[in-house]
């Protein structure tokens, strides 16, 4: 069967890929396509807003975290079932790990065979423009650009714009989203703010809908990005051996859907629970995944909540198989600060200080080596990860050595034979050997006569 597909990409980032994908993904579901999306690279906060567009999960696509083959089992299998698929890009097109293409747009959109949309802002320029479009569709053989959209553009400006582009760049362009003050989707300092947190963002994305339908040929982008869909894998059934407690609220919100999927299919059932609310782990947990967030926008609230600090202490230093990336290791450590610099409580279990950086701290991908066997990891073992975080620690451990694909290097993480505790995130869909580990070591805790439902 044949489907939509594309992937929706820019020269740079703040062109306004989210705002089109959203507006795509609403125009679409309005035709009652069915769509579902995709995001490349390692963002949380994007796919967030593709949910609250669809009402169904959106799946990350990255190919530093995972190997070509695996990328287009997870393609196939979140787009089986859907009449639909829209692919977010990251960053400019081209950019990728290390200064190079890796793990770019471009490659995720090779690596699949997608046709590209290609969103750019006219500002001011004109015939420039069209320079900068060409020389985009020449440097790589097959650049798999399909088309162009003109965003934050007046139809009357696009109107006299296109046919230059088309002329020059060989390229059709398939239409324009104005700007719309009333769509705008505000930042903060990991990226935009979540989904869940921007009041009226139905009607945002219904305008965003009705202008992308009235400024847009969509039957023509419709037709130019048509493609068989791929064959989707059939994963075996597994029988549930343990019950994985996670942190899902709005200080722990950066998690991959992906990761849980690997989890369920290692045999775990994931069971949510909220550190600012609740006051004890899901009952039968015999695992604990704390992911990251936004703890620090929250220190005060999970400081005041001992009960639950107190549970989760428990269960860590009790051998409880855990896992902690990012906010989810702030939160294990002795104090987080806030905002405003006052320092809170937290869980304790780990000898570190949260507190706020001066910037940005050791961005981006990177490879960790185990130094020692543990519960997710083999002695020697690599795996690629991803740091992205504004708030340090006083103690962010030694088990682990990391590694940039610019060659820089650091020390980080706790390790035990019951815990991963570091600010690097983990992708189990890209490795799931180490969601395998997890599953089975919470399945063997469960049998220990230790045990005891916290």
């Amino acid at each position: 069967m044949e489907c939509f597909q594309l992937m929706a990409a820019a020269p740079a980032s703040g062109s306004g890929k989210t705002v089109t994908v959203c507006a795509l993904l609403a125009a679409l579901k309005k035709r009652g396509l069915d769509p579902c999306a995709f995001k490349c690279g390692p963002d949380y906060i994007d796919p967030m807003f593709h949910r609250a567009a669809l009402g169904v999960p959106s799946c990350n696509l990255d190919l530093f975290l995972t190997a070509p083959a695996r990328l287009r089992q997870l393609y196939a299998g979140h787009l089986a079932g859907h009449g639909a698929a829209v692919v977010e890009a990251a960053m400019g097109y081209y950019d990728g790990a290390g200064l190079t293409d890796a793990a770019s747009a471009w490659q995720v959109a090779d690596t699949l065979d997608l046709p590209v949309l290609l969103v750019v802002r006219p500002g001011g320029s004109s015939l420039t423009l069209a320079a900068q479009i060409r020389g985009l569709r020449q440097f790589r053989t097959r650049s798999h650009l399909a088309a162009i959209l003109l965003n934050g553009c007046s139809a009357s400006y696009a109107g006299r714009l296109a046919p230059v582009l088309e002329r020059e760049t060989g390229l059709p362009v398939v239409g324009c989203l104005p700007r719309l003050e009333a769509a705008q989707l505000p930042s903060r300092h990991l990226g935009l703010y979540t989904a869940g947190e921007i009041a009226g963002l139905d009607g945002r994305l219904e305008v965003l809908a009705q202008a992308l339908e009235a400024n847009t040929d969509l039957d023509r982008l419709l037709e130019l990005c048509r493609r068989p869909a791929p064959e989707a894998p059939t994963d075996p059934a597994v029988p549930r051996r343990a019950v994985v407690a996670v942190a899902r609220d709005e200080a722990f919100c950066f998690c991959y859907p992906e990761t849980l999927d690997a989890l369920e299919q290692a045999g775990a059932r994931c069971a949510f629970f909220s550190p600012l609310r609740d006051t004890a782990l899901p009952a039968g947990a015999s695992g604990l995944y704390l992911p990251g967030g936004y703890p620090e926008l929250h220190a005060q609230e999970l400081g005041r909540n001992a009960a639950m600090r107190q549970a989760i202490a428990r269960a860590v230093e009790g051998g409880m198989p855990t896992v902690a990336e990012c906010g989810g290791f702030l939160y294990l450590g002795q104090s987080l600060a806030d905002e405003a610099g006052r320092s809170w409580p937290m869980a304790g279990v780990l000898p570190g200080q949260g507190r706020r950086a001066e910037g940005l701290v050791r961005f981006g991908y990177a490879t960790l080596t185990a130094r020692q066997d543990s519960l997710l990891f083999r002695q020697g073992e690599q795996v690629p990860v991803h740091e992205f975080h504004h708030w340090d620690s006083t103690a962010c451990g030694d088990a682990f050595a990391a590694h940039k694909p610019d060659g820089r290097s650091w020390d980080c993480g706790f390790a035990s034979a019951s815990l991963y505790a570091a600010f690097p995130h983990l992708y189990f869909a890209g490795s799931p050997a180490l969601a395998g580990r997890f599953a089975a070591a919470a399945a063997a805790y469960r049998k220990e006569p230790r045990y005891e439902a916290f």
